[in-house]
């Protein structure tokens, strides 16, 4: 897949109109902060990690505009831009890692402000090669665990367009197949948005990787009829205690469970929040249209019915076989031995 997201030679910020996929594949452009925010409430981009880079390069865009401002002036300036990005989507851990790193900067050289945005814009442009990097190791460290003619099923898009390239719980299975095994992929359709039937089968198509795309009422009657191996998921937030992943995981997770096959999440560390429990957590809702009406075009539920619209679940680390980050493949007490 080609990237989600880069940082153009114009300074500016392009990425794909996700909200246009599987019909059309088209970009945007973005000189101004404001607009990043934007397109990451209204998810033209999407994905934990892919959404931690754009506020980051949305950072990026704030210095150019405030550069020439007196310094004090410059750090009023880019506290509200923060606060912007910071205000787009409230769950996933990565924005607010992404910004509180440029943030580290800002507060370590106290150089002037055109000195800061080159460095910020440079530290943005690291951060979506690392990203790269980063998800190749857990496609490196998940591989390990599939088999040649495992059917993976996986739920809403944690590949290539939640990133800004190769994906989370895709990267396994992109390097399982690279390695010279089969793997097939059934993806759950993901109500409301339709990730999975929407982005995860466009992006698998693309590149050449069978993929079947289920309603999300199907899985657990798959894993019975014994036509599921290994179950993998991404996350927007992993807590001492749970992991935080779209509507519909923590079901999929119940139905893995009784059928005993293994359930993994894929995290990069970046979305690790283990000084968090639960209850820390805010889980984002969004409008109730997105439920009542099919992709904003069809409404199937009568007019007057009012919809809930919780974007996230969590998912208990009991029902957790591993989690694979960039580092290895860990159970949940090993993981809070290594992070905590």
């Amino acid at each position: 897949m080609i990237p989600s997201i880069i940082w153009t030679s114009e300074d500016k910020v392009k990425m794909i109109d996700q909200t246009l996929l599987p019909q059309k594949l088209e970009f945007l452009e973005f000189d101004d902060y404001r607009e990043v925010a934007t397109s990451i409430k209204v998810m033209n981009i999407r994905g934990a990690p892919a959404i931690g880079v754009a506020a980051a390069m949305g950072m990026a865009l704030a210095t150019i505009e405030y550069k020439n401002l007196p310094k004090e002036k410059f750090l009023e300036a880019m506290e509200e831009a923060a606060n912007v990005l910071r205000n787009t989507r409230p769950t996933a851990s990565n924005l607010f890692w992404a910004i509180d790193r440029i943030w580290k900067i800002i507060d370590t050289y106290p150089d002037n402000p055109e000195n800061l945005s080159e460095l910020i814009i440079e530290e943005a442009k690291l951060m979506a090669q690392e990203d790269i990097i980063v998800n190749k190791s857990i496609g490196k460290n998940g591989a390990e665990l599939l088999e040649d003619g495992d059917v993976v099923l996986t739920h809403c898009n944690a590949g290539s367009l939640a990133t800004v390239q190769y994906g989370t719980a895709l990267a396994p299975i992109r390097t399982a197949i690279e390695q010279g095994k089969k793997i097939e992929v059934i993806a759950d359709e993901t109500r409301p948005r339709l990730q999975g039937a929407r982005l995860t089968a466009y992006e698998l198509q693309y590149d050449k990787i069978p993929v079947n795309v289920i309603s999300d009422t199907s899985s657990g009657l798959l894993m019975r009829l014994g036509k599921i191996n290994k179950v993998i998921v991404g996350t927007d937030r992993v807590t001492s205690d749970a992991v935080f992943n779209k509507i519909g995981t923590y079901l999929v997770a119940l139905a893995a469970k009784d059928n005993n096959i293994p359930f993994y999440v894929a995290a990069p560390t970046s979305s690790l929040s283990l000084g968090e429990t639960i209850k820390d957590v805010t889980i984002e809702q969004r409008d109730s249209s997105e439920v009542s009406n099919v992709l904003g075009k069809v409404r199937i539920v009568p007019e007057g019915v009012e919809c809930l619209n919780y974007a996230f679940d969590m998912t208990p680390f009991r029902l957790v076989t591993g989690i694979i980050t960039e580092d290895g493949v860990f159970t949940h007490k090993e993981l809070l031995n290594r992070y905590l």
